[in-house]
Parts: C-alpha cells; structure tokens; sequence
C-alpha cells in the first residue's frame, strides 16, 4: 500500500502502517506512474475527486485505491452515525479528540473545460501522510469489529473502486454527436423562433386558447393551476401523470409540452453547448451519492438521459457501444439474499417472472410480477393482494426477508444490505420516500433498501470486474446508471467486450452470494447508438 499527498507519497505496509519516510517528489504524477507500473500497489488517499482526477490529466491510471472518505461514511453509517462529517480531517479530529471540522459542501460539478483538474490545487484539501495512515489504521480496526468484517471490506473495496470508475468515466465521456443531437431537437421542438422553438410556442399558444388564459406560461405551475381553476378543474398538482387523469381537451396538449420543455431545458441546445465537449458529454458521477448506494451527478444530469435522445450517443467511427443491463437485478437480488430455495428456482434461467408463473400464479406472468414487486416496494394492499397472498404462501422465506425489513424500519429500527451498507437513521428524512421516513412509510422504504442497496453492490461489483478485465483493452467503460453500463470499444474488440461483461455477471454474483443457484443474466447489444439497445 502507498499513501500519496501533497507532493509526497509513502509506502505501508498491509495494515497502514509506515515502512520507510516520506518520499517528497518533485514531478509527484511521474512518481506515481512508477510505482504503479512496478509494484501495482494499493493507493491510499484522501478522496479520488481531489487525486486521481489530476492524475488522469497526467496520463496516469491506476488500478486499486482505498478512497478513506467514502469509506469513512460507510463506517459512520454502521456505527449508527450516518451523517457525520466524513472528512480525513474529521475522521482525525475524532480520534484526537479535537474539534471535527464539517465536510464542504457539495457543489455542482464545472461544465468540462472550465475546471480542469490540478494535481493538489488550491481546492485540494492539505493532508498529511501520517494523517492519512492513522485513519486508515482506525477504520481497518473498526472493520474487523462488524458484525461481517468480510462482506463489510468487500464494500470497502467496491466503493473504492466506483471512485476510479467514476473519475475515469467522466473524464473519458459519453460520445455525443452534436449533428445528430441538432437533427432529434429540430424534429422534436423545430427551429427556435425568438428563443423558444416552434413546436412549443404552437402548444403554448393551443394550451392558452383551450382554458381561454392569454399569455399563459405553461411551464409556471401556479399559473397554471389558476387557468385550470377558471375552468373549474382543480388538481393536486400538476404533475403529467395528474394532468393525464383529467378529461380536458388541453390536457394531451399539456401533457406533449411538458414532455417537450423538459427535453428542450434539461438536454437542449444550451445543455449542449455547456456539457458537450469535442464530441463527448463529461457529466462528474457521485459514487454512492444516493442512500442506497447507487450513484447521482453533480450537473449534466447523466442518469437522466430522455429515450428521445438516445440517438445522439453514437460509436466513433470504427468502434461500438456495448450497452449491458442487468435483467430482472432485484427481484434475483431477493432470491440470493432470502435464500428462498422455490424463489431461487425460478431465478435459476432465464425469465424470472414467467418461472413463478408457471410454479404458482396458473401460468399469469403479470400476476407473479405484480406480486413480486409489490413485496418488495409495498404494495401489499387493492388489486394486488391476491397476487401477494400466493406469493406468501409458495415463497415464505423471500416474503419474511422483506417483512423483516419493514417491520424494523416501522419500529425505528436500522437495515443493512447485504454487504453492510446502513440505511439512514428514522430522524433524518429519506431522499428515496415522498411520504417521509416514519411509520408505515419507513417500513417501505426499509423492506426495499435492503434489495435495491445490494443492488447497488452487485453493479459496482460488476463494474469493478469489467474494469479489471478490460485492462489492457483499449475499450472504456462510458457510462453507468443503476443497472446498465456502457462500454465504447473499437469494433473488432466488441466481442472480447461482451464477452468480459458476461464473464464478471458471473463472478459477481459468486463473490456476493457463494454457491447460491440464482443467475443475474446480461442483455447486452453491441450498437451504433445508444438508441439502438432499446
């Protein structure tokens, strides 16, 4: 292991601590690239956003790193403190006994070229080697006081590695063809006509004579309702899926703007002309950014590329996009976690849903599929508690892994993944439930973290080993979101690619569940356009 830090690096040994002084380096990248070519050591460092970023504009890649920030939140979380400053300097002070300083907010990610990565620039947070040894040291000692310390370091090591994998993604980019993306916004919205483009002024102006509201704003929620109001509707708000409940002439014409306007302000003409660079979209990805432990941006919304311009992410000449989604992730993740021996069948081939199906819902694929779901996110009430009533009753295992779950979270209680990611605590208001996080509605949002969050795991377990294995592969992963990546690689390796992919679906489901039966199958299309794997 070598910690490096200001200009500096120094080697450990397995258990943090130093072997040898500091090594002070003028050309510290140089350094780097060294030591990683001849001993392939594990980096220690504060966070990758302040470190591999520099190095990568450097030329420098490296394999392995213990990133001790995202770590720390992981252990704080376990301990019962999710939320506390997660810093080094913080981590440091607690162990000291001094005040802990608060973590710096987050803030929104610089459009590329605006910010360009400096290696321990004046944003850098100063550390000192010693510093970084000595909170390594402390949280391989807590480690190993979990109640899992195995599974717990596996999800050390993922959230490391999602670190790289997030800094590289992003520096790499996302393909982005501005011809094509001109071509999708002209048919969609037409020629901007004084700013707006024409197919949304032609709807404004429909919209306005349909409720009789001159000059109405569409987009402005509070004028619309009063529109609405005048007309005698009155809806909770105005929402598409509300809108689409009112029998209302204007409301399809609402509905294709609200559509519209979104694609045109979250991925239009401007959006390009900020985040699209030289052919490649560069959004800054947030490991771990969403409770369960799935990832969020800092700008650019990359996790919420429309299908309407999926068109636009178009291969290099020469090369392809691979786009892999996991099929049916969490009802196996249910499967494997419950280890539900008739649940585990059904996720032992291929379509999950139609095993259960067959086995215990008379052959009603979308009967078992409601059943499922609803287990899993709730929905135990209405129309689908019949369905969930079977399901009881031929998966009792898979229907008390859950239940258990809820039942804690409604009692105030803590969940964990698999692997050992926390929930938050029933005072702070989670980010994944409208209703809040008390009562019947924590209980949801408890019976589902522990799926969706080892989820989670099994994706950047997956991502980590595709990286591993396409190490010497010219390809690059490209972009990730919840359960599906994208690799762009040039075209004669595109089955080497799929072939990785599949490969690390396998291991990754042996190295989070042993020799459980439940497969986690790839749909993987090897395309032009992103567009194209849909």
């Amino acid at each position: 292991m070598i910690a490096v830090s200001e200009g500096a690096w120094q080697r450990l040994d397995d258990r943090g601590r130093p072997e040898g002084d500091p090594v002070v380096a003028s050309d510290l990248a140089s350094a780097v690239a060294k030591l990683e070519a001849t001993l392939r050591p594990r980096w220690l460092w504060a966070g990758a956003e302040q470190v591999y970023a520099a190095l990568l504009e450097a030329g420098v890649r490296l394999r392995r790193c213990h990133d001790l920030e995202l770590v720390e939140a992981l252990l704080l979380a376990a301990e019962g403190d999710y939320g506390a400053p997660r810093s080094v300097a913080a981590a440091h002070a607690r162990l000291t006994g001094r005040p802990v300083p608060v973590d710096q907010p987050v803030r929104q990610a610089d459009p590329p070229g605006l910010g360009q990565a400096t290696l321990f620039g004046e944003t850098a947070q100063e550390i000192d080697l010693s510093v970084l040894s000595i909170v390594y040291q402390n949280q391989a000692a807590r480690m190993a006081k979990l109640p899992d310390p195995g599974r717990f370091r596996l999800l050390a090591a993922g959230e490391s590695a999602a670190a790289l994998i997030a800094v590289e993604m992003g520096r790499e980019g996302l393909p982005w063809s501005a011809h094509v993306h001109d071509e999708i916004l002209v048919d969609l919205l037409g020629t901007p006509v004084g700013g707006v483009p024409r197919r949304l002024a032609e709807l404004s102006s429909r919209i306005a004579a349909a409720l009789d509201a001159p000059g109405l704003h569409p987009d402005s929620p509070a004028e619309l309702r009063r529109a609405l109001r005048r007309v005698g509707i009155e809806v909770p708000n105005t929402r598409s899926w509300t809108l689409k409940q009112v029998d209302h002439p204007a409301m399809p014409l609402l509905v294709e703007y609200r559509e519209l306007y979104r694609i045109w302000t979250a991925h239009g003409w401007s959006w390009r002309e900020q985040w699209v660079q030289q052919g490649r979209f560069h959004p800054a990805y947030v490991p771990g950014g969403v409770v369960s432990g799935r990832w969020a941006t800092r700008g650019g919304g990359a996790l919420q590329i429309p299908k309407a311009v999926r068109g636009a992410v178009r291969a290099d000449p020469g090369w392809k996009l691979i786009v892999a989604d996991a099929g049916q992730l969490e009802p196996r993740i249910l499967a494997a976690v419950s280890r539900d021996q008739g649940l585990e069948r059904a996720a032992a081939g291929g379509d999950l849903y139609a095993a259960l199906a067959s086995e215990s819902f008379g052959g009603d694929r979308a009967k078992a599929k409601v059943a499922l779901l609803g287990a899993m996110y709730g929905q135990t009430g209405g129309a689908a508690a019949p369905a969930l009533a079977a399901l009881r009753g031929s998966y009792p295992q898979a229907w008390a892994y859950v239940e258990s779950a809820a039942r804690t979270g409604e009692n105030g209680g803590l969940v964990r993944s698999w692997l050992g990611r926390t929930c938050p605590p029933s005072t702070l208001e989670s980010s994944w439930a409208d209703e809040g996080a008390s009562g019947r509605a924590r209980g949801r949002f408890t019976r589902n973290f522990v799926i969706q969050a080892t989820a989670a795991e099994w994706a950047g377990t997956l991502l980590a080993l595709t990286r591993d294995a396409l190490w010497e592969s010219a390809a690059r992963m490209v972009f990730f979101q919840h359960d599906e990546v994208i690799v762009h690689s040039p075209e004669h390796e595109a089955q080497v690619v799929v072939s990785a992919l599949h490969a690390a679906a396998n291991r990754t489901g042996e190295l989070l569940f042993g020799n459980s039966p439940v497969r986690f199958p790839l749909n993987v299309a090897v395309v032009d356009s992103y567009a194209e794997a849909k």
